[in-house]
């Protein structure tokens, strides 16, 4: 595959859609990546089935609050410079990046930071979604060391984290990312290419790029785009249940910026086929769903709010009172739905009351 200026708005859709309402601001993103490719940089993207066993490869991504996004674009010379600091300490240079999840503008920065360095991308990440913490990824259920993970703020002050856990080191880094601004940039979870082959949720690049063309292809048919990318995951290279949860209007929407994250809650009232009332819960990402009060999608399985005409994602952040929304549920990956990774990222690891049930199980 290869993401290019042609194929850009294709991409950051579908990696606006996985992102499950976070990740950061999708138009950042695009407009980031766009500014490289204007400058005639050539990103390389690596197949994980194909890689060597020893390529050594790093995740880089932003880490912060949403809403500071908006106002705090991420930096990818800061980036770099993280990314630099852990082959410091490991004493080895890195033969590529990888996403540590697939949201908006963390979904671009790797692409960003490739067409910086010339480093190649993998295709892969450790959500195959977005999630607000860096201990929930499959790296780390599977057994990849999160150490070092470097972070660096704008003004290029770095902080290294040696913590005996990834829980230890979110809990650590959060805080300093609060002191950098609610944003920072972070290289982590080194790591060699069998250890990805083992770990991660493969194919997220590809996987992005063929939802937001569904979507596209969809409108430029003058067809249901929502009901289009349901038909996609019923069909895609490795088929996910999907379905619709709820159509409705955006009613009432709670949302504060709490210890580095974005956290809060929205409320739709039902309109055509919906009635009754939807509320989504979310930190960073939208968590649970429930429909008059009965759990209808949770985490780990994706839940995404799109526009009921265009199916353009709408981020946690840009929610407003009357937007109309079609939600949407989509089966996370099955290495996201085993007991070792429900324990690190299912809705107990939120402080949810809820169990986890899988989405064609509620449906």
């Amino acid at each position: 595959m290869n993401i290019d200026r042609g194929n850009l708005r294709d991409f950051i859709r579908g990696a606006a859609i996985l992102g499950t309402g976070g990740g950061g601001d999708p138009y950042v993103g695009r407009l980031m990546l766009d500014q490289e490719l204007r400058k005639g940089a050539e990103i390389t993207i690596l197949d994980p089935d194909d890689i060597a066993d020893d390529i050594f490869a790093v995740t880089v991504f932003s880490m912060g609050a949403p809403t500071v996004f908006v106002e705090k674009i991420p930096n990818g010379e800061a980036t770099i410079t993280a990314l630099r600091k852990a082959e410091e300490i490991l004493g080895r240079t890195f033969d590529a990046v990888l996403l540590c999840e697939a949201g908006g503008v963390n979904a671009t920065l790797p692409l960003i930071v490739g067409a910086l360095t010339g480093l190649p991308v993998i295709d892969a990440d450790g959500m195959g979604r977005a999630f607000p913490e860096l201990q929930m990824v499959t790296f780390n259920v599977y057994g990849v060391n999160i150490c070092p993970v470097v972070t660096v703020d704008d003004y290029n002050n770095t902080v290294v984290f040696e913590a005996r856990d990834a829980q230890t080191a979110e809990w650590l880094a959060r805080a300093v990312c609060v002191r950098m601004g609610g944003i920072c940039q972070t290289a982590a979870y080194p790591m060699t290419g069998r250890q990805i082959k083992d770990t991660a949720v493969r194919h997220t690049l590809t996987l992005a790029l063929d939802i937001g063309r569904t979507v596209r292809e969809a409108r430029e048919r003058h067809v249901d785009p929502c009901q289009a990318l349901l038909d996609y995951f019923g069909k895609a290279r490795e088929p996910r249940y999907s379905t619709l949860l709820f159509e409705g209007k955006v009613t009432d929407v709670l949302r504060e910026t709490k210890r580095g994250f974005t956290v809060g809650r929205v409320q739709l009232e039902g309109i055509e086929g919906s009635s009754g009332t939807l509320e989504v819960t979310f930190q960073n990402e939208y968590l649970v769903a429930k429909h008059d009060g009965r759990m209808v999608a949770t985490v780990p399985d994706l839940i995404c709010a799109l526009d009921r005409e265009t199916a353009e994602p709408i981020t946690t952040e840009n929610l407003k009172y009357g937007n109309r929304i079609k939600v949407i549920g989509v089966a996370a990956a099955p290495v996201m739905r085993t007991p070792e990774a429900l324990a690190v990222f299912g809705p107990q690891a939120f402080r949810l009351d809820d169990e986890f049930k899988p989405l064609e199980e509620l449906a």
